[in-house]
C-alpha cells in the first residue's frame, strides 16, 4: 500500500507511529524482564522448598538424638532424588566440597557468594546466580541445626541453561508479536491515512475556490463519518457565506440609500437657502423650515452614525455598560445570598454582616454583580472544608468603597500572583474552574472606574479587595 506523503502521513509515521513503537519497546523490555524474573523465581522456589526440606529431616534427626548425624547426612546425599534437576553438595568448614550426590568433587571455588553469607557472615541462608565450570547456575547454601566440622553446610546447585534457553524463545515469541502489531498497524494505518488525505486534499481545493469568492463551489460527500461531517460543513459554510454576502450587499445599499437622502435634503435646502440669501428673496419662514428641516436631517444621520456604531461594538465583541445609580450593598447582599445554601452544602462557614450604611454607586447591577458572584465563588472554590469566607464592605478615603472577599483557602503561591488576573491563567490544575473569571471581573470593574486587588500567602488564604469609586 503506497502512502503518499503529506503533512498527515509524516505527522503520523514520526509521531503516532514513534509512540506505538516506543511503547512496544518498552513492553519487550518489560516482559523480557518479567519472564527471566519468573523463571529465576521459579527455580528459586523450587530449590528453597527442596533446601527446606532437607533442613527439616536434618533437624528432626538432631531433635531425636539417633547419633551417627554424618552418617545420616552423607546418606541423605548419596540419595537424592533430585539429582536430576540440581545437585546436592556438602561443605566443610573451610568452604571445601567433602560429599556430593552425583559423586564427583567439582574443581571450581566452592568459596561462592551465597557461602560467604550463610557461613561466614551467619546468616544461615542465602541463594546466589553466576559462573561455575564455565556455565551459568543458580546456588543455596543453607547452614542446618546439628551441624559437624566436616559437614558444616550443604548447598544445592543447578543449571540455568535450559532455563535461559526458555527464557529465550518466550522473549523471542514476544517480539515476534510486537513486530505482527506493527505490521498491522502500518497496513491498517495506510488505509486509513488514505481515506483522510485524498477527501482533504478535496475539501482544500474547494475551500479554495470559497476563499476566492467562489460561494457556488460544493464538496461531493462520499462517506457518512466526520469527514462526510465536514464536506457537509463546508458546504453549509459556502450556502451562509454566500447569504452573508448578499446580505452585506444588501445592508450597504440599504445604508447608502439611508445616507444620501437626508444629505440630499440638507444639500438640497443649503443651496436654496444659499441663492436666496444672495438676491434676499427668502422669508423668515422659509428660512425657519429650510433651517429645520436641515437640523432634523441632521439629527436623523447623527443617530444612523450612532446605531452603526453599536453595530460595530456588537460585532467586535465589546463590552457596553448599562450604568444607573443603585446601592452597592444590597447587591452585595443579594450576591452573598445566593451563596448561603452552597456553603453550608460545603460545610464552610460564609461570614457576612451587613452593613446599614446605603453607599451609592453608579454602575451597571448586571455586570457587578457578575464580579460579585465570580469572587466568592473563587474563594469557596479553593477553601477546604472547614474553611471560612469573610466578605465585608466599608467606605474607603478619597471617595471610594472597598469591598473585601477573604478566604482561608490554598492560597496564591507568589510567583503567580500578578498572573492570576490574566485571560486564561490557571494556577491550580485541581481546582473547576475555566481560569479567565478573574480577568473578566478585573475588566468590568477597571470599566466602572476601580480595581481589583490581591494579596494571598500561599497555604493560608487570599483576599481579593473591589475598589469602586462612590457616586458623589
Amino acid at each position: 500500500m503506497k502512502i503518499k506523503m503529506k503533512k498527515i502521513t509524516a505527522r503520523w509515521l514520526f509521531n503516532s507511529l514513534g509512540v506505538i513503537l516506543v511503547i512496544l519497546i518498552s513492553l519487550e523490555i518489560a516482559v523480557a524482564f518479567s519472564i527471566k524474573n519468573y523463571y529465576y523465581e521459579s527455580v528459586e522456589r523450587v530449590m528453597t522448598a527442596q533446601s527446606e526440606t532437607i533442613s527439616g529431616l536434618l533437624s528432626k534427626y538432631t531433635r531425636e538424638e539417633k547419633g551417627d548425624y554424618e552418617g545420616y547426612f552423607h546418606t541423605l546425599v548419596t540419595s537424592f532424588e533430585k539429582r536430576n534437576m540440581m545437585e546436592l553438595m556438602v561443605i566443610s568448614q573451610s568452604g571445601e566440597v567433602v560429599l556430593t550426590s552425583s559423586g564427583f568433587i567439582p574443581k571450581a571455588d566452592s568459596v561462592t557468594e551465597d557461602w560467604k553469607k550463610a557461613v561466614i557472615f551467619e546468616e544461615g541462608f542465602a541463594s546466589y546466580i553466576g559462573e561455575a565450570g564455565g556455565e551459568k547456575v543458580m546456588s543455596i547454601t543453607v547452614v542446618p541445626e546439628g551441624k559437624t566440622e566436616t559437614f558444616t553446610s550443604f548447598r544445592l546447585v543447578t543449571s540455568l541453561s535450559e532455563v535461559d534457553r526458555q527464557i529465550t524463545f518466550a522473549i523471542l515469541g514476544t517480539a515476534f508479536i510486537g513486530i505482527a502489531i506493527i505490521f498491522f498497524v502500518i497496513v491498517s494505518g495506510s488505509y486509513f491515512i488514505n481515506s483522510i488525505v485524498n477527501p482533504v486534499g478535496e475539501i482544500g481545493e474547494a475551500a479554495k475556490k470559497i476563499a476566492e469568492g467562489d460561494f457556488n463551489a460544493k464538496i461531493e460527500k462520499k462517506t457518512d463519518d466526520e469527514i462526510g461531517d465536514l464536506c457537509d460543513t463546508i458546504n453549509y459554510m459556502a450556502d451562509e457565506l454566500g447569504a452573508t454576502e448578499r446580505m452585506k450587499n444588501d445592508f450597504i445599499s440599504s445604508v447608502s440609500h439611508e445616507l444620501r437622502t437626508p444629505l440630499t435634503a440638507i444639500k438640497g435646502w443649503a443651496e436654496m437657502l444659499e441663492d436666496s440669501s444672495k438676491d434676499n428673496t427668502i422669508d423668515n419662514s422659509t428660512l425657519l423650515r429650510g433651517m429645520g428641516v436641515i437640523i432634523g436631517e441632521t439629527e436623523r444621520l447623527s443617530v444612523m452614525v450612532e446605531e452603526l456604531l453599536d453595530f460595530s461594538r456588537l460585532q467586535s465583541g465589546r463590552m457596553v455598560l448599562q450604568p444607573m445609580k443603585l446601592d452597592i450593598i444590597a447587591e452585595l447582599s443579594e450576591a452573598v445570598l445566593t451563596f448561603e445554601q452552597r456553603a453550608i452544602r460545603e460545610k464552610k462557614d460564609l461570614i457576612y454582616t451587613e452593613s446599614d450604611d446605603i453607599i451609592p454607586v453608579m454602575g451597571d447591577k448586571n455586570r457587578l454583580r457578575q464580579v460579585f458572584v465570580n469572587i466568592i465563588d473563587n474563594a469557596l472554590k479553593y477553601s477546604d472544608e472547614g474553611g471560612s469566607v469573610t466578605i465585608t464592605a466599608v467606605r474607603a478615603e478619597k471617595g471610594f468603597v472597598d469591598i473585601a472577599v477573604k478566604d482561608t483557602g490554598i492560597g496564591i503561591p507568589a510567583d503567580q500572583l500578578e498572573k492570576v488576573k490574566t485571560k486564561f491563567f490557571k494556577g491550580n490544575a485541581t481546582r473547576r474552574g475555566s481560569g479567565i473569571g478573574l480577568a473578566v471581573a478585573d475588566e468590568i470593574i477597571r470599566m466602572h472606574g476601580g480595581e481589583i486587588n490581591l494579596d494571598s500567602i500561599e497555604g493560608e488564604g487570599t483576599t481579593v479587595v473591589i475598589r469602586l469609586p462612590v457616586d458623589k
